[in-house]
């Protein structure tokens, strides 16, 4: 039987890693900052620590901020793209309602390290600008305008609403199976974009592909040269709908959708990268 001690401990550590993840975008970085931030506590003088769980946030929020701002992305195959969560797993680490979705960690690649934490610590975590300016010690005109900065990067390119998936998920597949390019081409909303991320080992067929008729034949291409011997499962990344395909048994690539209101399939993210999919596998 756990106690109320550990409890609280797998609370906070699930609350780190949930903040961490947000910022920097991969699970397994969020991983080893957060277990090198606790590491260090330990030996810590903890005499002049007031509240050692915000004291603890605040650390893993900066560390964070400074690990996004170093941090060149991969020289891989294909576009960065966030490491997928499984937020319906009843394993998850990760805070669940905490977790941004998909879409918006990729939308948030725009921003940078500083203007994406302040967006996160008000827009998911509820924060005030006092709490803000604390956290990232700033001032309260800084809090705000970073805010400002990132909501309007990100209203340039805003996020389609996600809606419950299963039919369009069942009519995507089975138009790529049956190599039928008009109901595909249909299922797509006009300005698509169709992204792939290799990550260090696997080379993509493109990396973007824009609009419906040039999305549609990659897909089917990709499909046809190497997804056609798999298995399937629908299933939930980051609060959206996705495919993961297998190959004797292991996950070879997750296509994350975005879903429109009216039953249309806006973005897809298509990640190949096995580094990537080592967590939903």
């Amino acid at each position: 039987m756990s106690s109320p001690q550990s409890n609280a401990m797998d609370a906070t550590y699930r609350k780190l890693l949930t903040y961490s993840y947000n910022i920097v975008g991969s699970y397994e970085d969020a991983k080893d900052l957060v277990q090198s931030t606790m590491e260090k506590y330990i030996t810590l003088d903890k005499r002049h620590i007031e509240h050692e769980v915000n004291y603890l946030i605040k650390t893993v929020i900066n560390a964070s901020i400074n690990f996004k701002n170093r941090a060149e992305k991969q020289k891989g195959y294909g576009v960065w793209l966030p490491e997928p969560m499984a937020t319906e797993s009843p394993d998850l680490n990760l805070i669940k309602e905490q977790t941004a979705s998909y879409s918006l960690l990729v939308l948030m690649e725009k921003l940078n390290a500083k203007e994406r934490a302040v967006f996160i610590l008000k827009e998911a975590f509820g924060y005030s600008h006092e709490e803000i300016a604390e956290v990232l010690d700033t001032t309260l005109e800084n809090s705000r305008q970073l805010l400002t900065r990132a909501r309007k990067s990100l209203d340039q390119t805003p996020v389609r609403a996600d809606m419950p998936a299963q039919g369009v998920l069942e009519k995507y597949i089975q138009s790529i199976l049956d190599a039928d390019l008009d109901t595909l081409e249909h299922l797509l909303v006009e300005d698509i974009r169709l992204m792939a991320d290799g990550g260090r080992s696997v080379k993509v067929v493109k990396d973007v592909a824009v609009g419906r008729e040039a999305a549609a034949r990659l897909l089917q291409h990709v499909y046809t040269l190497f997804l056609r011997d798999t298995e399937y499962t629908f299933t939930t990344i980051n609060h959206q709908p996705a495919i993961c395909f297998y190959k004797n048994g292991t996950l070879y690539n997750c296509h994350v959708l975005e879903i429109t209101a009216d039953g249309q399939i806006g973005n897809i993210f298509s990640i190949v990268a096995p580094e990537k999919l080592r967590t939903i596998s």
